[in-house]
């Protein structure tokens, strides 16, 4: 099969193609054969080393020293189930599904867990829009439900709203019932509004922080931090950032002596939470944003994008199969 393959740590150039064998799908596994698959800021990251705050060391220990450990690198998939391992029921192949692998979706097939972060692609979804949602998605589900608590009536900002998990948070926080302001630029505004947002605040403009005051302020996008960003909150309000540095932890374990709280977090992808968003993604609820399709030959290009920090929503590799066919 053909795979695109990180060696050593670098830029996108250090990305190339490469001929590897099918994988075998072991007990309780699914073997896919992926038809579109996305690049993340959380690839970038792994592929260049680029561990925020801190995590240097720790980053490479656990990823691998001197390049990734997992060669093939990828987590957003969509696909089509090609054979099953033995103990497998609740997938037949032919099935439509996508999900999150954390490593693997750069290939023509990968294997996951059947318990893990997969689920059938629902329907009216291509292959390359359900690609477009895993990362950027579970990400925001959990971190405003499971961190954020978020309720109807709550005030929320959503820092980085045109990201890829900024326009998933703000559809979310909008379809909790939440008046969501985001921070984007004048040009995304439309967007924004048309996600969900309530107001759209120019980062270039005005200080998004001096709108508040919020009951939470989503970072998406690490261009805040707890000490600037407590002044915008209500009393009890909380601030969670996507992403967090070494020396955010003591200061998040201090928050919890006073009323406003800075609250650290690290999401898990689960199965069960794409399933809980299978229907309102049916319903138009909530829609993938792609920001740009990319041949999977043109996987470097893929990475420049998503290294540019500017971009509206997922860019997604088109694989093999037909990439735009939506189920019926």
């Amino acid at each position: 099969m053909k795979a695109m393959i990180a060696t050593q740590y670098g830029g996108p150039d250090v990305v190339e193609a490469a001929d590897l064998p099918v994988p075998a799908p072991g007990p309780g596994e699914v073997l896919v054969k992926v038809h579109a698959a996305g690049v993340t800021t959380a690839d970038w990251r792994m592929r260049a080393a680029a561990f925020p705050g801190g995590f240097a060391v720790l980053g490479r220990a656990m990823f691998g020293l001197t390049g990734p450990r997992q060669k093939v690198l990828g987590g957003d998939f969509a696909g089509v189930v090609a054979a099953v391992g033995s103990g497998v029921s609740e997938y037949k192949a032919g099935a439509r599904v996508y999900g999150f692998s954390g490593t693997g979706a750069h290939a023509e097939y990968l294997t996951i867990r059947a318990d893990g972060a997969i689920a059938p692609i629902p329907a009216g979804l291509g292959f390359a829009e359900a690609a477009a949602l895993p990362f950027g998605m579970l990400a925001a589900w959990q971190f405003l439900t499971r961190f954020g608590s978020v309720s109807k009536g709550d005030r929320v900002l959503v820092v980085g709203g045109s990201g890829g998990v900024g326009v998933y948070a703000v559809q979310i926080a909008a379809m909790l019932g939440a008046e969501v302001n985001a921070v984007a630029s004048e040009a995304n505004a439309g967007l924004m509004r048309d996600l969900g947002a309530h107001e759209t605040v120019d980062y270039r403009k005005a200080d998004p922080l001096e709108t508040g005051p919020y009951d939470l302020i989503f970072d998406t996008v690490g261009a805040t931090r707890w000490r600037q960003a407590r002044r915008a909150l209500k009393p009890g309000g909380l601030y969670l950032p996507l992403n967090f540095a070494v020396w955010d932890i003591v200061p998040s374990l201090l928050s919890r002596l006073g009323g406003k709280r800075f609250v650290i977090g690290v999401n898990d992808d689960r199965g069960e939470d794409l399933r809980a968003l299978a229907e309102p993604l049916a319903e138009g609820i909530l829609r993938p944003v792609i920001d740009r399709r990319f041949d999977f030959d043109d996987i470097r290009a893929a990475y420049r994008l998503v290294e540019t920090r500017h971009r509206k929503g997922a860019v997604v590799l088109e694989i093999g199969g037909e990439t735009q066919e939506a189920a019926a």
